[in-house]
């Protein structure tokens, strides 16, 4: 290996490393946190059927949508408890990989009917 070669420091959740970079790594998209009011589609597919409704409250768990996607039928669940804000595509429309679904805004961010704004952190 030649001396020359430049490393770069980069931080995993264990540890820091000293490494060769590549310029394909360089050049990628940076890592994006997920919300998980977002929901998003993990496969291409059709949308067959959308079970709740803007403004319906969701217990986690439970389904919101049918996507189909190489010829199974997948159930779309919400992530977690809260009211769902917005619903994105409607039954029959195909959807790409990492299109927005539906959006629901956490059972926790609401205090006597009262929506609360989040803190960033």
């Amino acid at each position: 290996m030649s001396e020359h070669k430049q490393f770069s420091r980069i931080a995993l959740e264990n540890g820091i490393f000293e490494t060769h970079v590549t310029r394909k790594f360089k050049l990628r998209k940076p890592y994006e946190r997920q919300d998980p009011g977002t929901i998003k589609a993990v496969i291409p597919g059709t949308v067959t059927e959308i079970v709740t409704k803007v403004g319906e409250t969701v217990k986690q768990g439970d389904t919101l949508m049918i996507v189909e996607a190489m010829k199974m039928l997948n159930r779309i669940i919400a992530p977690m408890d809260g009211i769902v804000n917005a619903i994105y595509v409607s039954a029959g429309e195909k959807v790409t990989k990492g299109l927005v679904l539906i959006e629901i805004e956490s059972a926790t961010m609401i205090v006597n009917g009262s929506r609360r704004i989040p803190r960033k952190i």
